[in-house]
């Protein structure tokens, strides 16, 4: 009986994870306001681009755009930038954090 209520509950537990939608890794998080008041993803990769940079890809993670791309220095690595003003707020390579504005 008691395998059979320890089955059940880790059943259970199972699924109501696997019920939780993702959500954003935690690294960095911004308070931007609403979306419609966020700058395009398109713009904030022809700044990183006319600065040198190559992006690969970039998503909204955490209520910030998270970009993974070379920097001019030609590092690879995974950058945080503010939606509204598209500043730099963090820069990891492998796990090295490499930059991060002060309060985030």
């Amino acid at each position: 009986m008691r395998l059979l209520t320890s089955l059940s509950l880790a059943a259970l537990a199972t699924i109501a994870c696997a019920s939780v939608p993702a959500s954003a890794t935690g690294v960095i998080t911004c308070k931007a306001g609403p979306v419609s008041g966020w700058k395009s993803e398109k713009a904030l990769t022809e700044k990183l681009t006319k600065e040198g940079w190559t992006v690969r890809k970039s998503k909204v993670d955490g209520g910030c755009y998270e970009v993974y791309g070379t920097t001019p220095e030609g590092d690879r690595v995974e950058a945080y930038f503010h939606p509204v003003t598209l500043e730099k707020l963090y820069v990891a390579r492998r796990g090295e954090v490499l930059f991060r504005k002060k309060g985030y």
